[in-house]
């Protein structure tokens, strides 16, 4: 055996209590403790005294001034959160290697944004991504793009939630409700003082902790599995059950390979359709446009892209590797409970833990020294806390400037007794709370599956039509522009729900794209 052990489970062949938190809450030590509230803190302190240059609502939105490092940053920040620590952990955990195509896109996301549009984001003077596409097709087109685009960027926000709510709930032994709510308030104190800056700086600090956790991470993986090849084994011994293996839909040797070492294990166009949408997703996400306007000049905003594309994929390899030895060595409350029902007991050598989502954070209490423990579990609390701002800050932009906004023009208001600074932080705890409600109706989903749908929406929506603005302007009628992204985003939640072949997010493209080509207009001479 490898000289870290697992834990063995103490539940085996008896009746489960289901109210027990067996991702380790009696492995959190002092020292753990201590650890999350220092890095917490250092987070928090960096981002107050960022914050402290923010006057207006133009810096606390777009900052203005950031270098390459600081954009870097504020990508990271927002693209490294729950879904690409947690999250991939966790599907790797159900589905192997294919995990890995969430940071992969996610990284090939960036750097599409960096070398394709931070160019034309910039030179188009706007503030938001559908003020790009207002000028082009008009205010009903932002009106309708705000409300999808806010419907995208809220699921999103909801993973974040219910990521922070798994780490709090296992560090802290709270319930699913104040759990969630504890990292709303987090998320609220780390974007509310500072906005892009804070986001940025706070995020230079996470570039640096995350990828150092992130490379102890993997390998500690490699050396107590033994390399792919004792990854595997391990895989393959927790399978030696029949009830597990059929409780997971696996029937033989070769269907268990396949499932944890092909890249494509949920179908090629099902993996691939995922990482199509992460690449669109943060090319059509305000999040990711606004680090790229907070930056000086449009090189830096260009190699803080590139950087941050570089750094994304080695922080999902790392995830990666520790949902598939989580695999190899634990199995979920139901997965007991099945097993049970079919009359066998725990196989020796095997520990338990909640469920899926919880795989990372037991691989830290279990499996790392308490000093490296407490500061990985406060970095990747940061990693969620600041995504879920970053998020919050992009949804209340839009939510200020495009809806509202426009509502004041159709009203024909010309004030209000807010300051548009106001206005934005009172909308980040409006969202907030209705992140936190949802999260508790919706508890039970994959956080990676909600990634997936909520950057697929936000890139049926205005994919096309904010390539066309910035490219194409003039040749399509804004008629069957306003029309194709409620058709694209209804094709693509239909061909979800109907579970139709491929991805969704191919028929939300192809429904769009081809409302907008019914509406061309003659060349300009």
């Amino acid at each position: 055996m490898p000289k870290y052990r697992p834990m063995l489970s103490n539940y085996a062949g008896r009746h489960h209590d289901t109210t027990h938190d067996y991702t380790g809450i009696n492995m959190v030590s002092t020292v753990h403790i201590l650890g999350v509230l220092l890095t917490v803190a250092l987070l928090l302190a960096v981002s107050w005294y960022s914050g402290r240059k923010v006057k207006d609502a133009h810096s606390f939105t777009t900052g203005g001034n950031s270098g390459s490092w600081m954009v870097c940053g504020a990508l990271l920040g927002t693209l490294a959160g729950g879904q690409s620590t947690i999250g991939t952990a966790q599907l790797a955990f159900c589905y192997g290697l294919s995990a890995w195509w969430f940071t992969i896109g996610a990284g090939l996301g960036a750097l599409v944004l960096g070398l394709f549009y931070a160019g034309p984001l910039r030179r188009s003077g706007c503030t938001t991504l559908l003020e790009v596409v207002s000028r082009e097709y008009g205010h009903k087109a932002e009106t309708v793009g705000s409300i999808l685009f806010l419907i995208g960027i809220f699921i999103s926000i909801m993973s974040q939630v219910l990521s922070s709510s798994a780490m709090i709930g296992s560090l802290f032994g709270m319930s699913t409700t104040w759990a969630s709510v504890a990292g709303a308030v987090l998320i609220m104190l780390l974007v509310l003082f500072g906005g892009i800056r804070s986001a940025g700086a706070g995020g230079i600090v996470k570039l640096i902790l995350l990828y150092l956790c992130s490379l102890a991470a993997g390998i500690v993986v490699w050396h107590i599995a033994g390399g792919l090849t004792g990854l595997g084994n391990g895989v393959d011994t927790v399978y030696h059950s029949p009830a597990l293996a059929q409780y997971n839909g696996l029937s033989d040797i070769e269907s268990i390979h396949h499932r944890y070492g092909s890249p494509f294990a949920r179908g090629f166009f099902k993996d691939m359709g995922g990482c199509l949408s992460l690449i669109l997703g943060v090319v059509c996400t305000q999040s990711y446009a606004q680090c790229i306007w907070s930056a000086a000049t449009t090189p830096k905003a260009r190699r803080g892209a590139l950087l941050c594309a570089l750094f994304m994929p080695i922080i999902g390899a790392a995830c990666t590797l520790v949902g598939i030895y989580m695999r190899g060595h634990y199995v979920t409350h139901d997965e007991l409970t099945a097993l049970q029902a079919a009359g066998e007991t725990l196989p020796q050598g095997l520990g338990v833990i909640e469920n899926s989502a919880q795989a990372f954070p037991a691989f830290i209490l279990r499996h790392l020294p308490a000093w490296l423990g407490g500061l990985m579990l406060g970095t990747m609390l940061i990693n969620i806390l600041g995504c879920g701002s970053g998020l919050s800050l992009g949804a209340a932009t839009i939510l200020v400037r495009d809806v509202y906004g426009n509502f004041k023009r159709r009203m024909g208001l010309n004030a209000s007794p807010l300051s548009q600074l106001a206005q934005t932080r009172l909308s980040i705890v409006g969202i907030l709370v209705a992140a936190v409600i949802a999260t508790l109706l919706f508890h039970s989903s994959f956080i990676n599956d909600l990634g997936f749908l909520s950057l697929g929406l936000r890139a049926v929506a205005i994919l096309f039509p904010l390539c066309f603005a910035l490219w194409c302007p003039g040749r399509f009628k804004p008629s069957r522009v306003l029309l194709s992204m409620p058709a694209g985003v209804a094709a693509m939640l239909l061909a979800n729900v109907a579970s139709l072949p491929g991805d969704a997010v191919y028929y939300g493209l192809g429904i769009s794209l081809a409302v907008i080509l019914t509406g061309r207009t003659p060349k300009h001479p």
